[in-house]
């Protein structure tokens, strides 16, 4: 069970303080509600790029590394389809230093067109090495388009292409910062060995002042139920032939979630998963196979992608892919199976509240979705889950109009 206390200041700014005494250190969390599902279609890679543009300095810190780093802090961000996430630790008696840089940029982030330069360099550089010259680096650039038409989850964070980053004005950037970086669009998680007063008068004194533009409202297109199956077959220089398999189905949000997430467990957490004593084991059909669920706050997408072993074509493993998912769809799921896939969900969740920046960024995440007090649900959510309800969403989940394949070709050279 975490702990915590909200407090919501003038603006709009939401925080939330959860006190743990056993460790030296604090984390500040601040979670932007803005992703790449928020971004112009003509305009993609914005969020991710002001991920890094966040890091070039604001007016009054113009290195925000180096204070950070003179106390002994560090620091790091991510960016999803849904949210970008900044995050900091540092010794606890240094707390009001994070509150003193994460304040500053979010008032007053420092554009100069030296810094948009740098970091335009940083993400187009980073489009090539990971998305187009890794091998299978471009499947998601792929996939995404493949499974949505209308919705903005049809282009992946690092944008559609780099010529929109290379193409991003001063003007676009300032306007993006504008609309999204705002107090009431933020939520900031404090937490570590933190008093709640402390956290309160500092909250005051460096985030109160800064003006709030008004929370945004998000008004994107539902994506139409997909009614007929979708292929799409590439080559590339890869070592080994691959398969991608993506289903449509629930958001995050939604009660339906818990059951699909155990589902994904089942075909493929570790090795005793059906994934792997099926396909793997027995019949030597992949090198490697993966089920997950994408976690995403609009409707989502179930993935599989597995790795071919040599000599098996691509409708082979397809076939034997379908044949393993199509038995949630006719048998429940054991009693023994369950249970054990949800001892080890109920593990992981006990081990993720040992780390105080994994809490932080769990509580953030569930205050986005609705209502901090999630992360103290989720694991009675997972262990409520029935063997009828996983049948349930296979059935609803896992139709073949419903599915998007990419077949991956390794080039014969």
């Amino acid at each position: 069970m975490i702990k915590f206390e909200k407090y919501k200041l003038n603006n709009g700014l939401r925080i939330i303080i959860h006190q743990d005494k056993s460790t030296p250190l604090a984390c500040l969390n601040i979670l932007y509600d803005v992703g790449a599902r928020d971004e112009d279609a003509e305009q993609t890679g914005f969020a991710h790029l002001f991920e890094h543009l966040m890091f070039g300095g604001s007016v009054n810190v113009p290195n925000y590394d180096e204070p950070l780093q003179r106390v002994g802090g560090e620091n790091n961000a991510f960016t999803t389809n849904d949210i970008t996430n900044y995050y900091l630790t540092l010794p606890a008696n240094n707390l009001e230093t994070g509150f003193w840089i994460e304040s500053d940029r979010m008032l007053s982030l420092a554009f100069s067109e030296k810094s948009l330069e740098v970091q335009r360099n940083v993400v187009i550089e980073e489009f090539k090495q990971r998305y187009l010259n890794q091998p299978y680096g471009d499947v998601w650039l792929l996939l995404r388009p493949l499974a949505y038409k209308v919705h903005p989850y049809k282009w992946d964070t690092i944008g559609k292409e780099i010529s929109h980053i290379e193409n991003a004005k001063m003007d676009d950037v300032k306007n993006f910062f504008k609309k999204f970086y705002t107090p009431s669009n933020a939520i900031m998680v404090v937490a570590g060995n933190v008093e709640f007063e402390n956290v309160k008068e500092l909250a005051e004194r460096w985030f109160a002042p800064i003006p709030d533009n008004g929370k945004n409202k998000r008004n994107l297109p539902k994506e139409p139920q997909q009614t007929e199956d979708r292929s799409l077959t590439v080559e590339r220089d890869v070592p080994l032939n691959a398969i991608y398999k993506v289903y449509h189905m629930c958001a995050r949000k939604d009660k339906e979630y818990y059951a699909v997430d155990l589902l994904s467990d089942i075909l493929s957490q570790g090795n005793s998963s059906r994934f792997h004593n099926e396909l793997i084991k027995d019949k030597k059909l992949f090198s490697e196979i993966h089920a997950f669920v994408m976690g995403d706050m609009d409707k989502g997408l179930f993935a599989v992608s597995g790795k071919l072993s040599d000599g098996v074509t691509m409708e082979q493993a397809d076939d034997a892919i379908n044949s393993v998912i199509e038995k949630f769809k006719n048998e429940l799921v054991s009693a023994d199976e369950l249970t054990k896939v949800k001892n080890k969900t109920e593990a992981s969740h006990v081990f993720g509240e040992v780390d105080v920046l994994n809490k932080a960024t769990n509580i953030a995440i569930a205050e986005l979705m609705g209502d901090a007090e999630i992360v103290n649900q989720e694991t009675t959510k997972y262990l409520a889950v029935t063997a009828e309800e996983m049948k349930e969403q296979a059935n609803i989940i896992f139709k073949k109009e419903n599915c998007s394949t990419l077949f991956y070709k390794k080039k014969n050279n």
